[in-house]
């Protein structure tokens, strides 16, 4: 999954993001998808706005907050639902008129419309970890009085917007996700925030636009929030929902999934995905650490094998015990 790729250039974590609003940022993406083809895999798009998060300093540059116009940030240009910022050391945000969320959802399409011209497999919509949209839904940071504003069905009017914008803009037969926070952690506050029950409610509301799988992760919409985390600390979340929907949407669950065992069992107790990110960072070799965990056989590659015998599969061989036999040169 390539993740967080901005719909527009305000839309961006950091000025180092990746973004898809402009079709000249089609070839190096086309490149990436090309290579996970090449290898046998499906690879997916995570589309995003940073709201009120955004231009921010890359976390291997600065322990800085803000990144100014100096170092190519638009601190000026933040925007979110209200006027609030996510700290007193991060941007302080725009509220967005109505001409904003429109100039944002037509950049939404365009960005769709090039992931799919790019050729990716999946296309996630990014409502989770306090940007734009996740801001949108929560009550905690959205105090909007309008029709975007208010009542739940309000709050989580434009996510729904973009969402059916998505889908309509995808070929019938490709995976929509859409990512979610299941809990802004803030239960310990004496103010409204998001909870586990809004997101049930919410994957009820959207999962009939089109959703094929609801991705749980939660957190990351407030600086007060306080994360009872530990291994596979976000499942619970995603189980609540499974138990919800049912098979009206695949379900996945992501956080401190570390071995083989435990991915496994998540499946075994009914969630249809586990998304493993971090780790793979660790360990590139991570599936074959799976296998090892579990005890399945993990067939190598014909190339691994090579110097030591031709140990490399059945099928090389064969090929190699027939070429033998003719007398013929050997093929590599």
């Amino acid at each position: 999954m390539v993740e967080a790729t901005s719909v527009t250039p305000e839309g961006r974590i950091t000025p180092e993001d990746c973004g898809l609003w402009l079709d000249s940022q089609m070839e190096p993406l086309k490149r990436i998808v090309e290579f996970a083809h090449s290898q046998g895999q499906n690879i997916g798009i995570q589309l995003s706005h940073a709201g009120r998060k955004a231009s921010t300093v890359a976390p291997w540059l600065s322990h800085g907050n803000v990144a100014s116009k100096e170092v190519n940030g638009w601190p000026d240009d933040v925007l979110g639902p209200s006027a609030i910022p996510f700290h007193e050391n991060y941007p302080h945000p725009k509220e967005m008129t109505k001409e904003d969320i429109a100039t944002l959802k037509r950049a939404w399409v365009g960005a769709v419309n090039r992931a799919v011209r790019c050729g990716f497999d999946v296309i996630e919509v990014h409502n989770a970890h306090g940007y734009l949209l996740h801001s949108f839904v929560s009550p905690a940071t959205n105090k909007r009085t309008d029709e975007y504003g208010g009542s739940f069905e309000n709050r989580t009017r434009l996510t729904r917007e973009i969402v059916e914008l998505t889908r309509s803009n995808m070929p019938k037969d490709m995976p929509l996700f859409v990512r979610i926070s299941a809990t802004d952690w803030l239960e310990h506050e004496s103010f409204d925030s998001w909870k586990i029950e809004d997101t049930v409610k919410f994957a009820e509301m959207v999962t009939p636009l089109g959703v094929d799988l609801i991705d749980v992760s939660s957190g990351g919409n407030h600086a007060n929030q306080k994360v009872k985390s530990g291994p596979g600390y976000q499942a619970p979340f995603a189980k609540a929902v499974k138990d919800k929907m049912g098979d009206k949407v695949a379900v996945s669950t992501v956080g401190s999934i570390t071995n083989g065992k435990q991915a496994n069992d998540l499946l075994n107790e009914g969630l249809d995905v586990a998304v493993v990110g971090r780790m793979f960072q660790k360990n590139p070799g991570l599936v074959w650490t799976f296998a090892e965990d579990l005890g399945v056989r993990v067939e190598v590659a014909n190339q691994i094998g090579w110097g030591f015998g031709g140990r490399g599969g059945k099928a090389h061989k064969k090929e190699v015990k027939q070429e033998d036999k003719e007398g013929k040169e050997g093929k590599l």
